[in-house]
C-alpha cells in the first residue's frame, strides 16, 4: 500500500499544554475525529479575524440561559465579531439574567412538580417564573413606553436591541456590550419569545408602533454588499443560522465558516446540514475555509474562543 504524504498523527501531551491555544493545536495535530475538528475550528476562527473579515455570530437562545452566555458576551465585548443574528429568546434570557438569577437543575426532574412550583426547566437549567416572564413584563412596559414617548414609531430589531442594551445598563449583558460597541443585533424572529409578546401587548394600545423587519434586511444587504470578506461563527441551526448564510449568498458566499452543531444530516434539516451543503446554494464559497464541528456548544465554544484569547496573549 502506498504511504500517505499527509501530516503524521501526534499524541496529545497534556504536560506540554499551558493554555487553551496550545491544547487545541495539539487536538488538531492528533488527527482524530472531533478533536481535530475543534482544533481546525480554532484555526479558522483566528484566521477570519486576522484577515479582517466581517464576522457574523449566530446562535439560538438556549445557551444564553447557561454560563456560556459569558463566552458570547466576551466575543461582543472584545469586538471579535461584527454583527449578531439570533432569536427572540436570546433577548429574553439576556435581559432576565441581567435582573434575576437562573439555577442549576437536572434533566431528570419531575416536570409536573416543577410546574406546581412555578419553575420552568430548560434542559438542566431551572428558571422560576419570577426570573423570566414576571420580571420581563415588569421591565419591558416602562421601556416600551419610554421609547414611544421619545417619538419612536417604526423601529428595526437592530435598533430595538440597541435601545435595550442602553436600557439594561448591566455589564453582564450581551446587549449592553453590543450597544457600547455599536455591534448590530438582528432578530428576524422577533415575535417568538417573551420580549415579542410584550411588543404585541404594547401594540394593542399603540397601533402606530411597528417593528420594521425590512429595515433590518436593508441593513444586512448594505453589510454583505460592501464587506470585502465575510466569516461566520454559527452555533446551532434554525433561523439565526439560515439568515446568516442566506444573506451571504448575495455576495457569492462566506469566506470563512465555523459551525457548531448537535443536529444530524440525515433528515434534510437546515440545522443538520453541514457547511459543505451550503456551497451548493452559493451561501459559502467553494474555496472557503470551513468546518462543521459536531458536539455540544457549551463545550466546544469555550475551547475555540478560549484558544483565540490565549493566542492573543502569546
Amino acid at each position: 500500500m502506498k504511504r500517505s504524504r499527509g501530516e503524521k498523527v501526534e499524541d496529545i501531551e497534556l504536560d506540554g499544554c499551558s493554555n487553551l491555544n496550545e491544547l487545541t493545536e495539539q487536538m488538531y495535530r492528533s488527527g482524530g475525529f472531533t478533536a481535530k475538528k475543534v482544533g481546525e475550528a480554532a484555526r479558522i476562527f483566528r484566521r477570519m479575524i486576522d484577515d479582517g473579515a466581517y464576522v457574523f455570530l449566530s446562535f439560538p437562545a438556549d445557551i444564553v440561559s447557561t454560563g456560556t452566555r459569558g463566552v458570547l458576551r466576551q466575543l461582543v465585548k472584545e469586538k471579535l465579531v461584527s454583527a449578531v443574528i439570533t432569536t427572540c429568546g436570546t433577548l429574553d434570557h439576556d435581559l432576565a439574567r441581567s435582573w434575576k438569577s437562573y439555577y442549576h437543575g437536572s434533566f431528570l426532574m419531575d416536570d409536573a412538580e416543577l410546574r406546581r412550583r412555578r419553575v420552568n426547566r430548560l434542559g438542566n437549567i431551572l428558571i422560576p417564573d419570577s426570573s423570566y416572564g414576571t420580571v420581563l413584563e415588569r421591565k419591558m412596559r416602562p421601556f416600551l413606553a419610554g421609547i414611544y414617548g421619545d417619538g419612536k414609531r417604526r423601529i428595526s430589531t437592530a435598533e430595538l436591541c440597541d435601545e435595550l442594551g442602553a436600557y439594561v445598563d448591566n455589564e453582564q449583558s450581551i446587549l449592553y456590550w453590543a450597544h457600547r460597541n455599536r455591534i448590530p443585533v438582528f432578530v428576524p424572529g422577533i415575535t417568538d419569545g417573551a420580549v415579542g409578546s410584550q411588543l404585541w401587548l404594547f401594540w394593542q394600545e399603540h397601533r402606530d408602533f411597528t417593528i420594521d423587519l425590512l429595515k433590518d434586511e436593508h441593513a444586512l444587504s448594505d453589510i454583505v454588499y460592501t464587506a470585502p470578506k465575510t466569516g461566520a461563527l454559527m452555533i446551532g441551526g434554525g433561523i439565526s443560522k439560515h439568515h446568516t448564510i442566506w444573506w451571504n449568498q448575495f455576495r457569492g458566499g462566506l469566506d470563512y465558516v465555523v459551525y457548531l452543531t448537535t443536529a444530524q444530516e440525515y433528515d434534510g434539516s437546515l440545522s443538520g446540514a453541514p457547511v459543505r451543503e451550503a456551497i451548493s446554494w452559493g451561501k459559502v464559497k467553494p474555496g472557503a475555509r470551513h468546518v462543521t464541528v459536531e458536539g455540544d456548544a457549551t463545550i466546544t465554544l469555550p475551547l475555540i474562543v478560549g484558544a483565540y484569547m490565549a493566542s492573543r496573549k502569546a
